[in-house]
């Protein structure tokens, strides 16, 4: 898929981008910038305690940022039958603003074309979080996003915006023991 090139220049630039994700809309940037994502956090007025979800395009970017996590998560992703988002612990090399306090970080790995060339693009994982104010309903549809969202970041994607996008995904946490815990089923 090819992106209109000023999206993939402001994810360069450090800007924060709105996007149709393989899940809802979503705010996002590099994951790696800690400057852009704490703007996504001034844009949500959300706060600073609270992690961000990844999406990355392979297992190999994940690797890249999570040292270590047990091999039971290979095939949890390969099973899972809608997009799953697995808390891994002990990341590296990510915005501090992207990690929970624990250090752990939210990460998905995306299926969705667009979100494919999102990532492609950059080389990085991106942020993505729901396109609305901390606290408010989550838009499945680019008309249901606050106008504040829309003012805020720095580039929109237009695409999918006549579409009804899904739900969020789902959340487990996975220890390096293996234990999993359903954050969000």
């Amino acid at each position: 898929m090819v992106l209109d090139q000023t999206i993939i220049e402001a994810l360069k630039a450090g800007k924060t981008i709105l996007y149709p994700s393989d899940t809802i809309w979503g705010i996002g940037c590099d994951a790696t910038n800690e400057e852009a994502c704490q703007r996504i956090l001034e844009i949500k007025e959300r706060p600073e305690n609270k992690s961000f979800i990844l999406l990355v395009d392979s297992f190999q970017m994940i690797e890249k940022y999570i040292p270590e996590f047990p091999a039971v998560c290979y095939d949890l992703v390969d099973l899972s039958d809608k997009p799953l988002t697995i808390i891994y612990p002990n990341a590296q090399g990510l915005a501090p603003s992207v990690l929970a306090p624990d250090g752990s970080v939210g990460i998905r790995l995306t299926k969705d074309p667009i979100c494919l060339s999102l990532i492609k693009s950059i080389r990085k994982p991106i942020v993505s979080t729901s396109a609305n104010i901390s606290g408010k309903p989550f838009p499945t549809n680019f008309s249901n996003i606050d106008s504040q969202i829309k003012e805020r970041v720095d580039a929109i994607l237009e695409l999918r915006t006549s579409e009804q996008l899904s739900t969020p995904s789902q959340i487990i946490k996975i220890g390096l023991d293996s234990s999993i815990q359903v954050i969000r089923g």
